[in-house]
């Protein structure tokens, strides 16, 4: 009887899963050098929130991912490639019917609106009682 870890492994002739390699764009286009000046190639290498895509996403060897990543930072100091991409974002998930689930009770509108008068109408009678006060006195 022979264990799990006993058993040889299959070469990697025999997997039925072939995994081509991704080509570079560099090797496509057969670009020699990589210049930080040129701005719509390094967009390729550039996902849409401006982050540096990997290896595995690009296809780039080592020395090429090292140019590519060297030439967008680069070209982002000279201000020709942004750091960022503002991205607006969407909230969902709570409903907006007023009810808060978990988070405890939440006040109504007709009370939160009661609340800010009655805050402003104790401004104004503090202000008031001050004008009072200074007339008085004259």
């Amino acid at each position: 009887m022979s264990s799990k870890k006993n058993k040889t492994r299959s070469p990697k002739e025999t997997n039925p899963k072939k995994i081509k390699k991704k080509t570079s764009v560099l090797v496509t286009d057969k670009v020699e050098y990589i210049d930080y000046k040129d701005v719509n190639l390094l967009t390729r290498f550039v996902s849409d929130r401006s982050k540096i895509r990997n290896r595995r996403v690009t296809g780039n060897t080592v020395q090429q991912q090292r140019e590519v990543a060297n030439a967008i930072k680069n070209s982002r100091e000279m201000a020709l490639l942004p750091y960022t991409k503002r991205v607006s974002q969407t909230r969902t998930g709570r409903p907006r019917d007023g009810e808060r689930g978990e988070r405890g009770p939440r006040r109504d509108d007709d009370q939160a609106k009661q609340a800010q008068v009655e805050a402003v109408e104790v401004e104004s009678i503090d202000v008031d009682a001050v004008d009072a006060d200074e007339t008085v006195e004259a």
